[in-house]
């Protein structure tokens, strides 16, 4: 892979494209489009970086979009890669990390779950498992949801009595736990199972995962049978549960094809300016969970088109799995077979079916897409009459496209944190909460001060960035209203940060809970008029509550992490030169940290692998003013 980058910074739009074509060689590789800001606006990939790229130069024969995008070009950067197939993989992760403003995106912030049977212990453990795969044993999923993960591996705990505890819980145990009770654990920590029959049962889940199930349920009712004839009642009463067990998997599952293994089904519509794709897992012939998704694209952008950048942006972080249906025909198909393919270390087949079971799968899930793409756009428009309600209420010019409400939380002046939530047409958007160690000790447990230190950093940073632009889900950067919870007090201190910052265009209410902090009689404060309240039935008064809950739900959280992990912290970790060996040695020796700080250096030296030099740095920490 070789970069050829040939800025030329007299020219812009298609006549510095066309300078461009000049120097581009006959290769396969990805382009990127930049702006005179220096942010990449769009990212493409190609067979011939030549031919493709003199396409823009000719400026005739493109639509607003590609027109738009062309007359904003100032720069491009260029990447050769050895095949077509290594461009389309590349493209697909320059767009998930640059979020350009022309690309198709995909939204999608969170790693499917898998089911885990880690093989790194003697007895196996069942467990659920998101992120790297860094544990030896074999992951089956994804799962669409946690719920699902959690209901899957509640059924395997009666099919197959496999342990869900940790290492550190299994080798501590003396005697069975309450699972092995209500029998979802053969208790292979105390010995009631032998290592060798314990592992059987972790085979035999394994199995049940890869084939769905049939040939476990066979072999278990052909025991069943031999311990009945053999008069072992109890025993196949065990066998008995354990297919029941098994059963109730694949008969809840839905949609379960006979002739799908293992595939992953797309169905993608388009909807009043909205897209939605469904995404429908098939693992083992049993359906694991659908997920929906809504990518940001330009509304001339037709579905085959986002369909297709979706695929590569969906599977640049994730294994494909041997099929995938699609409900549409996209350019390039056996192209993305192949990179898939490559990717994944397994042949991976990309069908449009026309008839029969697959076909029925697509339907499906184009059905679930038009139907989520109808509830999207009533969730807007019920979205956009709120807006335009706040703005009413509170005297905007226009509903605001972007809001940020701002929280804060000690105790007693201790593991200060602030905190900003937003919301925008499409509801809250997490990926844009932010969170503000109290970093000033003066302030912590002065509300007023605390509000103030944390408005001041925020609008510094947006002025020092000079935020223009929109960010990755399409929100200004720059908030057109600030709702802070508190009143007159609170409120007075925001404007006076924003006065002195030089901040004039942003709308700040504060919202006081009402006499007994009742929910519904809340005051709102705002500059050059008298407090009042909204109808106690007016959706704006909910909507608001709503938007302070959700901001007061995230600074609790975030208060309470840092508070747990500040509970951890030792004394002794912020001395240079105390690592792990040495801080068990200090401690074994004088029992606690505070036992340490009233040691003498003679008494500290003495223990060992403590030099009387560190000794001397340890007593300094805690006694600064004999230094």
């Amino acid at each position: 892979m070789t970069d050829s980058n040939a800025p030329a910074q007299a020219l812009s739009g298609a006549a510095l494209i066309a300078d461009f074509v000049t120097r581009l060689p006959p290769r396969p590789g990805v382009y990127r489009m930049i702006d005179a800001k220096g942010d990449v606006i769009y990212v493409g990939k190609a067979r011939n970086l030549k031919n493709r790229v003199s396409n823009y130069a000719r400026g005739v024969g493109h639509n607003n979009r590609i027109e738009l995008m062309i007359s904003l070009t100032a720069n491009m950067e260029f990447m050769t890669t050895a095949t077509e197939a290594e461009a389309l993989l590349l493209e697909a992760n320059l767009i998930k990390k640059l979020k350009p403003r022309f690309n198709v995106i995909l939204r999608d912030d969170k790693s499917f779950p898998y089911i885990l049977i880690a093989r790194d212990h003697p007895s196996p453990q069942l467990a659920k498992h998101r992120g790297a795969r860094n544990r030896k044993g074999r992951y089956f999923g994804p799962f669409a949801s946690a719920g699902a993960v959690n209901q899957a591996i509640n059924t395997m705990q009666k099919a197959f009595l496999l342990r869900t505890c940790s290492d550190a819980v299994f080798a501590n145990r003396t005697r069975p736990c309450l699972l092995h009770q209500i029998k979802r654990c053969s208790a292979p920590c105390v010995g009631l199972i032998s290592e060798s029959q314990y592992n059987d049962l972790a085979d035999e889940a394994e199995a049940f995962l890869e084939t769905g199930g049939g040939p476990v349920k066979a072999e278990l009712a052909r025991k069943m049978e031999a311990a009945a004839e053999a008069l072992e009642f109890e025993t196949a009463a065990n066998y008995r549960d354990r297919i029941q067990a098994m059963s109730f998997v694949t008969q809840t599952q839905g949609i379960n094809p006979h002739g799908v293994d293992e595939a992953d089904v797309f169905g993608i519509a388009q909807e009043g300016g909205t897209t939605c794709v469904q995404v429908f897992f098939f693992r083992s012939g049993q359906n694991w969970g659908n997920r929906a998704y809504f990518p940001k694209s330009d509304k001339s952008v037709s579905a085959e088109e986002i369909l297709a950048a979706f695929l590569g942006q969906f599977y640049d972080e994730r294994p494909p799995p041997k099929l995938i249906l699609l409900s549409h025909e996209i350019e390039e198909r056996d192209l993305f077979a192949e990179a898939f393919s490559a990717h994944a270390g397994h042949k991976v087949d990309i069908l449009v079916p026309q008839r029969g079971e697959k076909k029925q799968l697509t339907d499906h899930a184009l059905t679930n897409a038009r139907e989520a793409a109808g509830r999207r756009l009533a969730e807007s428009a019920s979205q956009e009459k709120l807006l335009a309600g706040v703005a009413a209420a509170f005297d905007l010019e226009a509903p605001p496209t972007r809001i940020e409400i701002y929280d804060n939380s000690h105790i007693q002046g201790a593991h200060a944190v602030g905190a900003m939530v937003v919301a925008g047409p499409e509801g809250f958007i997490k990926s844009q909460y932010r969170k503000f160690n109290i970093k000033q000790e003066q302030v912590a447990g002065d509300d007023f001060g605390m509000m103030r230190e944390v408005l001041t950093r925020r609008f510094s940073r947006l002025l020092t960035e000079n935020a223009e632009k929109s960010d990755g889900d399409g929100l200004p950067q720059w908030p057109d209203l600030l709702l802070i919870d508190g009143g007159q007090g609170q409120l007075s201190a925001v404007e006076k940060v924003l006065a002195d910052l030089g901040v004039s265009d942003v709308a700040v209410v504060g919202v006081a809970k009402g006499p007994d902090r009742d929910a519904g009689r809340e005051h709102f404060f705002m500059s050059g008029r008298p407090s009042f309240m909204l109808e106690a039935r007016d959706p704006v008064l909910y909507y608001v509550q709503r938007l302070r809950d959700e901001a007061h739900r995230f600074v609790i959280g975030t208060h309470r992490a840092k508070r747990s992990k500040a509970i951890g912290i030792n004394p002794l970790d912020e001395i240079d030169g105390i690592g792990p060996r040495r801080k068990k040695a200090l401690l074994m020796s004088f029992g606690s940290a505070k036992a340490i700080s009233r040691a003498g250096v003679a008494d500290l030296a003495a223990v060992e692998g403590v030099s009387k030099q560190l000794a001397q740095v340890i007593y300094d920490h805690f006694h600064p003013q004999d230094g």
